[in-house]
Protein backbone atom coordinates (compact mmCIF):
# COMPACT_ATOMS: atom_id res chain seq x y z
CA UNK A 1 0.00 0.00 0.00
CA UNK A 2 2.82 2.22 1.15
CA UNK A 3 4.46 1.78 -2.35
CA UNK A 4 1.29 2.31 -4.25
CA UNK A 5 0.82 6.06 -2.53
CA UNK A 6 4.38 6.92 -3.25
CA UNK A 7 4.28 5.79 -6.44
CA UNK A 8 0.86 7.52 -7.32
CA UNK A 9 2.49 11.01 -6.16
CA UNK A 10 5.33 9.98 -8.26
CA UNK A 11 3.26 9.89 -11.17
CA UNK A 12 1.42 13.56 -10.44
CA UNK A 13 4.27 15.51 -9.72
CA UNK A 14 5.86 14.39 -12.62
CA UNK A 15 2.51 15.50 -14.47
CA UNK A 16 2.54 18.92 -12.45
CA UNK A 17 6.52 19.57 -13.69
CA UNK A 18 5.21 18.81 -17.48
CA UNK A 19 2.26 20.83 -16.95
CA UNK A 20 4.31 23.52 -15.34
CA UNK A 21 7.19 23.22 -18.00
CA UNK A 22 4.44 23.17 -21.15
CA UNK A 23 2.79 26.54 -19.14
CA UNK A 24 6.10 28.17 -19.03
CA UNK A 25 6.93 27.21 -22.57
CA UNK A 26 3.77 28.42 -23.66
CA UNK A 27 5.33 31.96 -21.47
CA UNK A 28 8.17 31.56 -23.01
CA UNK A 29 6.17 32.00 -26.38
CA UNK A 30 5.08 35.40 -25.55
CA UNK A 31 7.78 36.49 -23.46
CA UNK A 32 9.48 36.00 -20.86
CA UNK A 33 8.07 39.32 -19.32
CA UNK A 34 4.45 38.53 -20.18
CA UNK A 35 1.22 37.84 -18.93
CA UNK A 36 -0.75 34.68 -18.41
CA UNK A 37 -3.48 34.24 -20.99
CA UNK A 38 -7.22 34.64 -19.93
CA UNK A 39 -5.95 37.75 -17.44
CA UNK A 40 -8.14 40.84 -17.34
CA UNK A 41 -7.97 43.73 -15.49
CA UNK A 42 -11.98 45.28 -15.26
CA UNK A 43 -13.01 44.67 -18.62
CA UNK A 44 -9.40 44.85 -20.94
CA UNK A 45 -7.66 41.82 -22.03
CA UNK A 46 -3.72 41.88 -20.64
CA UNK A 47 -3.27 38.50 -22.32
CA UNK A 48 0.54 38.11 -23.25
CA UNK A 49 1.33 42.30 -22.56
CA UNK A 50 4.24 43.19 -20.25
CA UNK A 51 3.56 45.32 -17.58
CA UNK A 52 4.07 48.23 -19.48
CA UNK A 53 2.19 47.37 -21.81
CA UNK A 54 -0.67 46.35 -19.64
CA UNK A 55 -0.88 49.49 -18.09
CA UNK A 56 -0.67 51.45 -21.36
CA UNK A 57 -4.24 49.62 -22.34
CA UNK A 58 -5.80 50.26 -19.01
CA UNK A 59 -4.78 54.04 -18.95
CA UNK A 60 -6.23 54.18 -22.63
CA UNK A 61 -9.88 52.82 -21.55
CA UNK A 62 -9.67 55.17 -18.42
CA UNK A 63 -9.03 58.06 -21.35
CA UNK A 64 -11.85 57.07 -23.73
CA UNK A 65 -14.27 57.16 -20.06
CA UNK A 66 -13.63 60.67 -19.68
CA UNK A 67 -15.08 61.43 -22.71
CA UNK A 68 -18.27 59.81 -22.50
CA UNK A 69 -21.19 62.18 -21.99
CA UNK A 70 -23.39 61.84 -18.39
CA UNK A 71 -26.73 64.13 -18.04
CA UNK A 72 -27.81 65.45 -15.28
CA UNK A 73 -31.51 66.42 -14.45
CA UNK A 74 -31.75 69.62 -12.58
CA UNK A 75 -35.08 71.83 -11.37
CA UNK A 76 -38.40 71.92 -13.72
CA UNK A 77 -36.64 69.17 -16.12
CA UNK A 78 -33.29 71.03 -16.84
CA UNK A 79 -30.73 69.16 -18.14
CA UNK A 80 -27.02 69.62 -18.37
CA UNK A 81 -24.70 67.41 -20.16
CA UNK A 82 -21.40 67.15 -18.97
CA UNK A 83 -18.16 64.51 -19.86
CA UNK A 84 -16.98 61.76 -16.93
CA UNK A 85 -13.39 63.66 -17.43
CA UNK A 86 -15.46 66.34 -15.76
CA UNK A 87 -16.45 65.18 -12.70
CA UNK A 88 -12.34 64.10 -12.15
CA UNK A 89 -12.27 60.46 -13.05
CA UNK A 90 -8.63 58.58 -11.86
CA UNK A 91 -7.35 54.84 -12.20
CA UNK A 92 -6.78 54.16 -8.28
CA UNK A 93 -5.31 50.59 -8.43
CA UNK A 94 -2.44 50.21 -10.58
CA UNK A 95 -0.57 48.41 -8.50
CA UNK A 96 -3.30 45.28 -9.75
CA UNK A 97 -0.73 44.71 -12.36
CA UNK A 98 1.66 43.16 -10.09
CA UNK A 99 -0.67 40.86 -9.39
CA UNK A 100 -1.79 39.89 -12.39
CA UNK A 101 1.76 39.56 -13.86
CA UNK A 102 2.33 37.42 -10.84
CA UNK A 103 0.04 35.21 -11.66
CA UNK A 104 1.17 31.13 -12.49
CA UNK A 105 4.93 32.56 -12.17
CA UNK A 106 5.48 32.38 -8.38
CA UNK A 107 5.25 30.01 -5.26
CA UNK A 108 5.51 26.54 -5.38
CA UNK A 109 5.04 24.20 -7.92
CA UNK A 110 1.82 22.96 -6.79
CA UNK A 111 0.94 26.67 -6.18
CA UNK A 112 1.80 27.60 -9.99
CA UNK A 113 0.21 24.49 -11.10
CA UNK A 114 -3.54 25.34 -9.38
CA UNK A 115 -3.43 28.77 -10.30
CA UNK A 116 -2.43 27.83 -14.32
CA UNK A 117 -4.99 24.47 -14.20
CA UNK A 118 -7.95 27.51 -13.46
CA UNK A 119 -6.64 29.85 -15.87
CA UNK A 120 -7.20 26.92 -18.93
CA UNK A 121 -10.51 26.63 -16.92
CA UNK A 122 -11.82 30.01 -16.30
CA UNK A 123 -10.02 33.57 -16.94
CA UNK A 124 -8.88 35.59 -14.22
CA UNK A 125 -10.43 39.58 -13.60
CA UNK A 126 -9.12 42.06 -11.70
CA UNK A 127 -10.79 44.65 -10.10
CA UNK A 128 -10.04 48.10 -12.10
CA UNK A 129 -10.39 50.70 -8.86
CA UNK A 130 -12.19 54.44 -10.18
CA UNK A 131 -12.04 57.23 -7.97
CA UNK A 132 -14.15 60.69 -8.29
CA UNK A 133 -13.10 64.10 -7.59
CA UNK A 134 -15.59 65.09 -4.66
CA UNK A 135 -14.14 68.72 -5.14
CA UNK A 136 -14.94 68.21 -8.68
CA UNK A 137 -18.38 66.85 -8.54
CA UNK A 138 -19.41 70.07 -6.18
CA UNK A 139 -17.59 72.53 -8.20
CA UNK A 140 -20.00 71.15 -11.30
CA UNK A 141 -22.86 70.80 -9.81
CA UNK A 142 -22.64 74.18 -8.22
CA UNK A 143 -21.96 76.14 -11.01
CA UNK A 144 -23.33 74.27 -14.03
CA UNK A 145 -26.98 72.88 -12.25
CA UNK A 146 -27.93 75.77 -9.66
CA UNK A 147 -28.90 78.27 -12.49
CA UNK A 148 -32.14 76.39 -13.11
CA UNK A 149 -32.69 76.78 -9.11
CA UNK A 150 -36.14 78.87 -8.64
CA UNK A 151 -35.90 80.90 -4.79
CA UNK A 152 -38.29 80.98 -2.48
CA UNK A 153 -39.86 84.26 -3.15
CA UNK A 154 -41.08 85.56 0.64
CA UNK A 155 -44.82 87.14 0.40
CA UNK A 156 -44.44 90.82 1.53
CA UNK A 157 -46.65 93.78 2.81
CA UNK A 158 -47.83 96.96 0.72
CA UNK A 159 -49.81 99.86 2.74
CA UNK A 160 -51.83 101.61 0.38
CA UNK A 161 -54.71 104.32 1.50
CA UNK A 162 -54.25 102.65 5.23
CA UNK A 163 -54.89 99.24 4.34
CA UNK A 164 -51.98 96.40 4.09
CA UNK A 165 -52.05 94.15 0.68
CA UNK A 166 -50.20 90.81 0.79
CA UNK A 167 -48.04 90.06 -2.51
CA UNK A 168 -45.97 87.49 -4.07
CA UNK A 169 -44.45 84.32 -2.09
CA UNK A 170 -44.04 81.18 -3.64
CA UNK A 171 -42.34 78.00 -3.08
CA UNK A 172 -38.79 77.48 -4.88
CA UNK A 173 -36.96 73.94 -5.78
CA UNK A 174 -33.48 74.04 -5.48
CA UNK A 175 -30.93 71.09 -6.11
CA UNK A 176 -29.43 69.96 -2.95
CA UNK A 177 -25.35 69.92 -3.70
CA UNK A 178 -24.66 67.46 -0.78
CA UNK A 179 -26.85 65.05 -1.77
CA UNK A 180 -26.65 65.63 -5.28
CA UNK A 181 -22.73 64.83 -4.77
CA UNK A 182 -23.53 61.72 -3.02
CA UNK A 183 -26.22 60.34 -4.98
CA UNK A 184 -23.93 60.97 -8.44
CA UNK A 185 -20.85 59.26 -6.71
CA UNK A 186 -22.98 56.09 -5.70
CA UNK A 187 -24.33 55.99 -9.18
CA UNK A 188 -20.86 55.82 -10.75
CA UNK A 189 -19.63 53.48 -8.11
CA UNK A 190 -22.20 50.87 -8.30
CA UNK A 191 -24.79 51.46 -11.05
CA UNK A 192 -22.76 53.09 -13.95
CA UNK A 193 -22.29 50.86 -16.95
CA UNK A 194 -19.04 52.51 -18.46
CA UNK A 195 -21.24 54.04 -20.97
CA UNK A 196 -23.77 57.49 -21.61
CA UNK A 197 -25.77 57.88 -18.65
CA UNK A 198 -28.92 59.94 -17.10
CA UNK A 199 -28.83 61.14 -13.71
CA UNK A 200 -31.36 62.58 -11.44
CA UNK A 201 -29.95 65.13 -9.31
CA UNK A 202 -31.38 65.57 -5.45
CA UNK A 203 -34.04 68.83 -5.80
CA UNK A 204 -34.91 69.72 -2.40
CA UNK A 205 -38.45 72.21 -1.73
CA UNK A 206 -37.20 75.83 -1.17
CA UNK A 207 -40.26 77.09 1.63
CA UNK A 208 -40.53 80.72 1.73
CA UNK A 209 -40.33 82.59 5.25
CA UNK A 210 -43.56 83.38 6.83
CA UNK A 211 -47.09 82.91 5.67
CA UNK A 212 -50.36 84.51 4.79
CA UNK A 213 -52.01 83.95 7.76
CA UNK A 214 -49.04 85.64 10.12
CA UNK A 215 -48.97 88.61 7.47
CA UNK A 216 -52.72 89.33 8.09
CA UNK A 217 -51.97 89.68 11.72
CA UNK A 218 -49.61 92.61 10.90
CA UNK A 219 -51.75 95.83 11.95
CA UNK A 220 -50.63 97.09 14.95
CA UNK A 221 -48.19 100.25 15.39
CA UNK A 222 -45.12 99.26 17.46
CA UNK A 223 -43.15 102.43 17.46
CA UNK A 224 -43.62 106.17 15.22
CA UNK A 225 -41.40 109.27 15.61
CA UNK A 226 -41.13 112.13 13.37
CA UNK A 227 -38.06 114.37 12.94
CA UNK A 228 -38.51 117.79 11.25
CA UNK A 229 -35.76 119.69 8.45
CA UNK A 230 -37.41 122.71 8.33
CA UNK A 231 -34.40 124.37 7.75
CA UNK A 232 -32.85 122.25 4.94
CA UNK A 233 -32.09 123.33 1.75
CA UNK A 234 -33.91 121.71 -1.85
CA UNK A 235 -30.64 119.72 -2.12
CA UNK A 236 -30.78 118.08 1.60
CA UNK A 237 -34.37 118.20 1.51
CA UNK A 238 -34.28 115.92 -1.55
CA UNK A 239 -31.65 113.49 0.16
CA UNK A 240 -33.49 112.73 3.23
CA UNK A 241 -36.80 112.55 0.99
CA UNK A 242 -35.07 109.96 -1.15
CA UNK A 243 -33.56 107.66 1.41
CA UNK A 244 -37.23 107.51 2.90
CA UNK A 245 -38.74 105.85 -0.02
CA UNK A 246 -35.82 103.77 -0.44
CA UNK A 247 -36.37 102.31 2.91
CA UNK A 248 -39.99 102.63 2.88
CA UNK A 249 -42.22 99.46 2.08
CA UNK A 250 -39.75 97.07 3.90
CA UNK A 251 -40.79 93.68 5.19
CA UNK A 252 -39.14 92.30 7.84
CA UNK A 253 -39.31 88.65 8.61
CA UNK A 254 -38.41 87.34 12.38
CA UNK A 255 -34.91 86.94 12.86
CA UNK A 256 -34.22 89.16 10.03
CA UNK A 257 -31.17 91.87 10.25
CA UNK A 258 -32.38 95.55 8.30
CA UNK A 259 -29.30 97.48 7.42
CA UNK A 260 -29.89 100.83 6.54
CA UNK A 261 -26.39 101.24 4.98
CA UNK A 262 -27.39 99.10 2.37
CA UNK A 263 -31.22 100.25 1.62
CA UNK A 264 -29.96 103.34 1.26
CA UNK A 265 -26.60 103.19 -0.65
CA UNK A 266 -25.25 103.58 -3.45
CA UNK A 267 -25.14 107.71 -2.34
CA UNK A 268 -25.03 108.40 -6.96
CA UNK A 269 -26.95 110.60 -8.42
CA UNK A 270 -28.02 108.00 -10.42
CA UNK A 271 -29.28 106.14 -7.18
CA UNK A 272 -31.51 109.75 -6.42
CA UNK A 273 -28.67 111.60 -4.69
CA UNK A 274 -27.44 115.44 -4.48
CA UNK A 275 -25.09 117.03 -3.06
CA UNK A 276 -25.45 118.61 0.38
CA UNK A 277 -23.46 119.25 3.49
CA UNK A 278 -22.12 116.33 5.90
CA UNK A 279 -19.87 115.79 8.61
CA UNK A 280 -15.90 114.76 7.79
CA UNK A 281 -13.15 115.28 10.03
CA UNK A 282 -15.03 118.35 12.57
CA UNK A 283 -16.38 120.13 9.16
CA UNK A 284 -19.46 120.31 7.05
CA UNK A 285 -18.60 119.35 3.59
CA UNK A 286 -20.80 118.73 0.64
CA UNK A 287 -21.00 115.54 -0.36
CA UNK A 288 -23.33 113.28 -2.57
CA UNK A 289 -26.41 112.24 0.31
CA UNK A 290 -25.35 114.36 2.40
CA UNK A 291 -28.53 114.60 5.15
CA UNK A 292 -28.74 110.92 4.82
CA UNK A 293 -28.10 110.27 8.77
CA UNK A 294 -31.59 112.45 9.55
CA UNK A 295 -33.16 109.26 7.76
CA UNK A 296 -31.04 106.66 9.67
CA UNK A 297 -31.54 108.74 12.86
CA UNK A 298 -35.47 109.26 12.49
CA UNK A 299 -35.86 105.10 12.02
CA UNK A 300 -33.51 104.55 14.83
CA UNK A 301 -35.83 106.27 17.27
CA UNK A 302 -39.01 104.42 16.03
CA UNK A 303 -36.85 100.82 16.56
CA UNK A 304 -36.36 101.90 19.82
CA UNK A 305 -40.00 102.78 20.72
CA UNK A 306 -40.93 99.50 18.77
CA UNK A 307 -38.44 97.66 21.12
CA UNK A 308 -36.30 95.68 18.40
CA UNK A 309 -33.07 94.67 19.06
CA UNK A 310 -30.26 97.39 17.81
CA UNK A 311 -27.49 95.57 16.44
CA UNK A 312 -24.60 98.33 15.66
CA UNK A 313 -25.00 101.83 15.97
CA UNK A 314 -23.36 104.44 15.75
CA UNK A 315 -22.85 108.59 17.04
CA UNK A 316 -22.06 111.46 14.46
CA UNK A 317 -18.69 113.12 15.12
CA UNK A 318 -20.38 116.21 16.02
CA UNK A 319 -23.99 117.09 17.47
CA UNK A 320 -26.93 116.99 15.42
CA UNK A 321 -30.06 119.59 16.04
CA UNK A 322 -32.90 117.00 14.92
CA UNK A 323 -32.50 114.80 17.71
CA UNK A 324 -31.04 115.20 21.55
CA UNK A 325 -27.58 113.99 22.52
CA UNK A 326 -27.49 109.71 22.15
CA UNK A 327 -30.41 109.81 20.34
CA UNK A 328 -28.95 110.19 16.74
CA UNK A 329 -27.79 107.17 14.47
CA UNK A 330 -25.03 107.97 11.39
CA UNK A 331 -24.39 105.79 8.57
CA UNK A 332 -20.73 106.47 6.77
CA UNK A 333 -19.30 104.25 4.19
CA UNK A 334 -16.03 105.78 4.47
CA UNK A 335 -16.07 105.44 8.18
CA UNK A 336 -17.88 101.87 7.92
CA UNK A 337 -20.95 103.11 10.05
CA UNK A 338 -23.89 101.32 9.30
CA UNK A 339 -27.46 101.43 11.39
CA UNK A 340 -28.74 98.13 11.91
CA UNK A 341 -31.42 95.83 13.74
CA UNK A 342 -32.78 92.70 13.61
CA UNK A 343 -36.58 91.84 14.04
CA UNK A 344 -36.41 89.83 17.20
CA UNK A 345 -40.33 89.54 17.41
CA UNK A 346 -42.34 86.30 16.65
CA UNK A 347 -44.29 87.77 13.68
CA UNK A 348 -43.21 90.59 10.61
CA UNK A 349 -42.81 93.52 10.92
CA UNK A 350 -43.90 96.96 8.24
CA UNK A 351 -41.69 99.53 7.90
CA UNK A 352 -43.61 102.91 6.47
CA UNK A 353 -41.75 105.98 5.95
CA UNK A 354 -42.80 109.18 4.53
CA UNK A 355 -42.32 112.58 4.27
CA UNK A 356 -44.60 115.81 3.93
CA UNK A 357 -43.89 119.89 4.89
CA UNK A 358 -40.21 119.11 5.81
CA UNK A 359 -40.98 116.38 8.50
CA UNK A 360 -39.67 112.44 8.10
CA UNK A 361 -41.40 110.21 10.02
CA UNK A 362 -41.30 106.17 10.23
CA UNK A 363 -43.73 103.92 11.73
CA UNK A 364 -43.38 100.87 12.14
CA UNK A 365 -46.12 98.10 11.99
CA UNK A 366 -46.57 94.45 14.00
CA UNK A 367 -48.31 92.58 15.95
CA UNK A 368 -48.76 94.09 19.33
CA UNK A 369 -48.19 91.57 22.50
CA UNK A 370 -47.30 94.18 25.06
CA UNK A 371 -48.80 94.60 28.31
CA UNK A 372 -51.78 97.44 27.70
CA UNK A 373 -50.35 99.07 30.92
CA UNK A 374 -46.88 99.41 30.26
CA UNK A 375 -45.56 102.05 28.44
CA UNK A 376 -41.39 103.21 27.44
CA UNK A 377 -39.65 106.41 26.70
CA UNK A 378 -36.24 107.56 26.33
CA UNK A 379 -34.11 110.32 27.91
CA UNK A 380 -30.60 111.52 27.11
CA UNK A 381 -28.48 112.71 29.84
CA UNK A 382 -25.43 115.11 29.51
CA UNK A 383 -22.59 113.78 31.10
CA UNK A 384 -20.01 116.31 30.26
CA UNK A 385 -19.57 119.38 27.88
CA UNK A 386 -16.84 121.58 26.75
CA UNK A 387 -16.98 124.79 24.59
CA UNK A 388 -14.26 126.85 22.97
CA UNK A 389 -13.07 129.82 23.66
CA UNK A 390 -11.64 131.31 19.82
CA UNK A 391 -12.50 131.08 16.75
CA UNK A 392 -10.71 129.28 13.83
CA UNK A 393 -10.34 131.47 10.50
CA UNK A 394 -8.84 129.29 7.56
CA UNK A 395 -7.54 131.35 4.84
CA UNK A 396 -8.41 129.82 0.70
CA UNK A 397 -6.13 130.90 -1.92
CA UNK A 398 -8.83 129.34 -3.76
CA UNK A 399 -11.40 131.41 -3.66
CA UNK A 400 -11.79 135.25 -4.38
CA UNK A 401 -12.12 138.08 -1.99
CA UNK A 402 -15.32 137.82 -0.38
CA UNK A 403 -15.86 134.38 0.09
CA UNK A 404 -16.57 133.86 3.25
CA UNK A 405 -18.18 130.53 4.54
CA UNK A 406 -18.99 130.12 8.33
CA UNK A 407 -20.01 126.88 10.11
CA UNK A 408 -21.33 127.31 13.56
CA UNK A 409 -19.92 126.46 16.24
CA UNK A 410 -20.27 122.72 17.99
CA UNK A 411 -20.35 122.46 22.00
CA UNK A 412 -18.45 118.98 22.59
CA UNK A 413 -20.60 116.75 25.06
CA UNK A 414 -21.10 113.08 26.62
CA UNK A 415 -23.93 111.44 27.28
CA UNK A 416 -26.17 108.75 27.23
CA UNK A 417 -29.23 107.31 26.16
CA UNK A 418 -31.79 105.89 28.71
CA UNK A 419 -34.71 103.89 28.47
CA UNK A 420 -37.16 104.49 30.93
CA UNK A 421 -40.25 101.84 31.58
CA UNK A 422 -43.41 102.49 33.36
CA UNK A 423 -46.16 100.25 34.65
CA UNK A 424 -49.30 101.80 34.79
CA UNK A 425 -47.68 105.29 35.20
CA UNK A 426 -45.24 103.97 37.68
CA UNK A 427 -41.44 104.07 36.81
CA UNK A 428 -40.08 100.41 37.22
CA UNK A 429 -37.14 100.62 35.23
CA UNK A 430 -33.86 102.59 33.56
CA UNK A 431 -32.06 101.21 32.00
CA UNK A 432 -28.65 102.47 29.68
CA UNK A 433 -29.12 102.22 25.88
CA UNK A 434 -25.91 104.10 24.61
CA UNK A 435 -23.27 106.55 25.88
CA UNK A 436 -21.91 108.83 23.10
CA UNK A 437 -18.91 111.36 22.47
CA UNK A 438 -19.74 114.11 20.34
CA UNK A 439 -16.41 117.05 19.37
CA UNK A 440 -15.90 120.27 19.98
CA UNK A 441 -15.30 122.37 17.36
CA UNK A 442 -15.01 126.01 17.24
CA UNK A 443 -17.10 128.71 14.95
CA UNK A 444 -14.86 128.62 12.03
CA UNK A 445 -14.87 130.80 8.74
CA UNK A 446 -13.36 129.91 5.42
CA UNK A 447 -12.08 133.49 3.87
CA UNK A 448 -10.95 133.24 0.54
CA UNK A 449 -8.15 135.90 -0.15
CA UNK A 450 -7.70 135.31 -3.95
CA UNK A 451 -6.74 138.85 -5.55
CA UNK A 452 -4.90 141.00 -8.35
CA UNK A 453 -4.82 143.97 -6.03
CA UNK A 454 -2.09 144.20 -3.50
CA UNK A 455 -4.01 146.92 -1.16
CA UNK A 456 -7.28 144.23 -0.83
CA UNK A 457 -5.33 141.36 -0.51
CA UNK A 458 -3.08 143.29 2.61
CA UNK A 459 -6.60 144.26 4.23
CA UNK A 460 -8.32 141.12 3.85
CA UNK A 461 -4.76 139.77 5.37
CA UNK A 462 -4.86 142.19 8.25
CA UNK A 463 -8.51 141.15 9.04
CA UNK A 464 -7.39 137.78 8.95
CA UNK A 465 -5.02 137.91 11.61
CA UNK A 466 -7.76 139.44 14.42
CA UNK A 467 -9.43 135.95 14.15
CA UNK A 468 -12.77 137.92 14.32
CA UNK A 469 -14.92 136.12 11.81
CA UNK A 470 -18.13 138.75 11.91
CA UNK A 471 -15.30 141.56 11.51
CA UNK A 472 -14.00 139.57 8.54
CA UNK A 473 -16.93 139.09 6.88
CA UNK A 474 -17.64 142.84 6.94
CA UNK A 475 -13.87 144.04 5.75
CA UNK A 476 -14.58 140.83 2.59
CA UNK A 477 -18.08 142.49 1.72
CA UNK A 478 -16.60 145.69 1.75
CA UNK A 479 -13.41 144.54 -0.43
CA UNK A 480 -16.06 142.96 -2.47
CA UNK A 481 -17.83 145.73 -3.45
CA UNK A 482 -14.35 147.22 -4.35
CA UNK A 483 -13.83 149.48 -1.41
CA UNK A 484 -10.40 149.12 -0.03
CA UNK A 485 -10.79 152.72 2.38
CA UNK A 486 -12.01 150.83 5.65
CA UNK A 487 -12.68 152.48 8.70
CA UNK A 488 -13.46 151.45 12.10
CA UNK A 489 -11.46 149.84 14.82
CA UNK A 490 -10.17 146.55 14.80
CA UNK A 491 -11.70 144.54 18.15
CA UNK A 492 -9.42 143.45 20.82
CA UNK A 493 -11.15 140.13 21.36
CA UNK A 494 -13.11 137.83 19.10
CA UNK A 495 -16.86 137.58 19.15
CA UNK A 496 -18.47 133.91 20.34
CA UNK A 497 -21.58 133.51 19.21
CA UNK A 498 -24.31 131.31 20.38
CA UNK A 499 -25.21 128.03 18.77
CA UNK A 500 -28.05 126.35 17.52
CA UNK A 501 -30.38 125.81 20.37
CA UNK A 502 -27.86 127.90 22.85
CA UNK A 503 -30.33 130.68 25.06
CA UNK A 504 -29.26 134.26 25.25
CA UNK A 505 -28.04 133.59 28.12
CA UNK A 506 -25.55 130.89 27.35
CA UNK A 507 -27.85 128.26 29.04
CA UNK A 508 -28.77 125.12 27.50
CA UNK A 509 -32.60 123.86 27.11
CA UNK A 510 -33.13 120.30 29.00
CA UNK A 511 -32.32 117.91 27.06
CA UNK A 512 -34.82 114.35 26.44
CA UNK A 513 -35.65 112.41 23.65
CA UNK A 514 -39.23 112.79 22.65
CA UNK A 515 -41.74 110.02 24.52
CA UNK A 516 -43.45 107.33 22.63
CA UNK A 517 -46.38 105.57 24.70
CA UNK A 518 -46.61 101.55 24.01
CA UNK A 519 -47.89 99.55 23.05
CA UNK A 520 -51.05 101.07 21.23
CA UNK A 521 -50.45 103.70 19.39
CA UNK A 522 -47.19 105.44 21.00
CA UNK A 523 -47.56 109.12 21.12
CA UNK A 524 -44.16 110.46 20.01
CA UNK A 525 -44.09 114.15 19.92
CA UNK A 526 -41.63 115.29 17.01
CA UNK A 527 -37.94 116.71 17.97
CA UNK A 528 -38.39 120.41 18.24
CA UNK A 529 -37.13 121.94 14.22
CA UNK A 530 -32.88 123.56 14.73
CA UNK A 531 -32.84 127.08 14.03
CA UNK A 532 -31.04 127.53 10.39
CA UNK A 533 -27.59 127.00 11.23
CA UNK A 534 -25.09 129.36 9.02
CA UNK A 535 -23.68 126.69 6.91
CA UNK A 536 -24.90 124.06 5.11
CA UNK A 537 -27.09 121.53 7.08
CA UNK A 538 -25.19 118.56 7.94
CA UNK A 539 -26.02 114.81 8.73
Amino acid sequence: MKKWTMALTGAIAVIAGAFVFQAGVAAQGNGAEKMQNGIFVGDIDVSGMGKEEAESAVRGYVDGLRELPVTLNAVGGNQITVTVGDMGIQWENPQVLDDAFSLGKEGNIIKRYKELRELERNTKRYDMELSFDRAALTTLLTEQCTQFDVEAEDASLRRENGQFIIEGGQTGEKVDIEASVEALEAFLQDGWKKEAATVDLVVAVDEPRGSREDLEKVKDVLGTFTTSYSSSGADRSANVSNGCALINGTTLYPGEEFSAYEKVSPFTEENGYHLAGSYLNGMVVESLGGGICQVSTTLYNTVLLSELEVTERHNHSMEVSYVQPSADAAIAESAGKDFRFVNNLEYPIYIEGHTADKKITFTIYGVETRDPGRSISYESEILSESRPNSESVIADGGQPIGYVKVQSVHVGRTAKLWKVTKENGAEVSREEVNSSSYKMVPRTATVGTATSDPVAAQLIQAAIATNDIDYIKGVAAQLKAGDTTLGGTVPQQPVIPGIDGVLPDGTIPPAAVPEGTVPETPAVPEAPPAAAPEAAPAQ
